[in-house]
């Protein structure tokens, strides 16, 4: 049996480096290892772990943001669907298929958006809400961010 992946022990590796400015972090524990590295001063290529931003509220708590809150945010009419993660961005489940929704589908809560491929998982991302996709933020296979956004709905009445 493969040990699980702690994603909130994760994250508090990547506030650890960004709080100690660290470019490197590297951790082995039961057949489970990790290494975590940036640098700032050159691209990273595509599959590359980058640090999630850290906010202020965050830093002063010492706790991991609900990622609830991060993914989804009222503007303008719309609700914009944030990125909870790092990862490559795939709008189809594969590249033979089409994409999960196009501009102008009306989309049910829990309905699968697109698969945020991040350290060799896919991770299927959900609408929050029921309403209509009015904008897709990012190309097929881009690398995404921490917090990016990647969807525009615009709620049912």
């Amino acid at each position: 049996m493969s040990p699980k992946i702690d994603y909130k022990e994760i994250n508090k590796l990547l506030a650890l480096m960004e709080e100690k400015n660290l470019t490197q972090v590297e951790l082995e524990t039961e057949g489970f290892k990790i290494k975590i590295s940036r640098n700032q001063s050159l691209p990273f290529p595509a599959g590359t772990f980058i640090a999630p931003p850290i906010s202020p509220e965050t830093q002063a708590n010492e706790n991991i943001p609900v990622q609830e809150e991060e993914v989804l945010e009222k503007s303008n009419d719309f609700y914009l669907i944030k990125s909870p993660m790092v990862g490559t961005f795939f709008r189809a489940p594969d590249p033979s298929s089409a994409p999960f929704v196009e501009i102008g589908d009306t989309v049910k809560k829990n309905q699968t958006l697109c698969i945020i491929e991040a350290m060799k998982l896919m991770n299927e991302i959900e609408s929050e809400i029921d309403g209509t996709l009015e904008e897709v933020y990012v190309e097929n296979g881009k690398p995404v961010e921490y917090g990016q956004k990647l969807f525009a709905v615009k709620p049912l009445s």
